[in-house]
């Protein structure tokens, strides 16, 4: 798998907030986006997964060597991030039984064995409204980590996590990372992404 990024800019209003990005991403590494906040890291973590379009350049998708419909990308693809809401109303339970729906799990995990690996499975009958903001982190790390998808892209994951969380999430990408493309955006906690083997600083491409 591979992506590639052609001359890809990004203009808001007025003002570039990133322009000529050139960059490929291939299976089996691990690649930082590394920027301060409001640098546009995320902008271009969700023009990677289709949710945004670039003002200008292309970005290509391609899977053993035929380029992919754009479209169609969306069913490679794992996403988590702050700005990504999991539905609150349903209990832990019936949100991973609902993701499922869209997307099966790795290596045949089951909707019990997931909740096992969040380390939540006691609250699988509690709303998620209810859930700590590092548990709600738990829980849309995992959905996204252990969907079956060769792209995983990771905003700010240790968002909320604390010092035991912050391990859980590690220990999981590192178990779930092969033949796969991880793309983790931070803005300065290393533990986020000192395992990354490519790094792509943002403020490289503000001119």
């Amino acid at each position: 798998m591979q992506i590639e990024l052609d001359k890809i800019s990004r203009k808001f209003n007025y003002d570039w907030i990133f322009r000529n990005i050139d960059y490929t991403f291939e299976s089996n590494w691990a690649y930082a986006i590394l920027g301060s906040n409001g640098s546009g890291k995320s902008t271009l973590l969700q023009i990677i997964s289709g949710h945004l379009h670039p003002t200008s350049g292309v970005i290509s998708y391609n899977v053993e060597g035929k380029k992919l419909v754009p479209d169609d990308f969306f069913r490679l693809v794992s996403y988590s991030g702050p700005y990504l809401e999991i539905i609150e109303e349903f209990t832990l339970q019936e949100m991973i039984r609902f993701h499922m729906q869209f997307k099966p799990f790795l290596n045949g995990i089951d909707a019990e064995q997931l909740m096992q690996m969040t380390t939540l499975a006691r609250n699988r009958n509690k709303p998620i409204k209810y859930f700590s903001s590092g548990m709600k982190q738990r829980v849309k790390l995992a959905l996204a980590i252990l969907s079956q998808t060769k792209v995983l892209l990771l905003d700010e994951p240790a968002s909320n996590l604390d010092k035991q969380g912050i391990e859980w999430y590690r220990n999981l990408v590192a178990e779930y990372r092969n033949d796969r493309i991880v793309i983790i955006c931070s803005n300065s906690q290393l533990q986020e992404y000192d395992f990354c083997e490519h790094r792509l600083s943002i403020d490289d491409y503000k001119k």
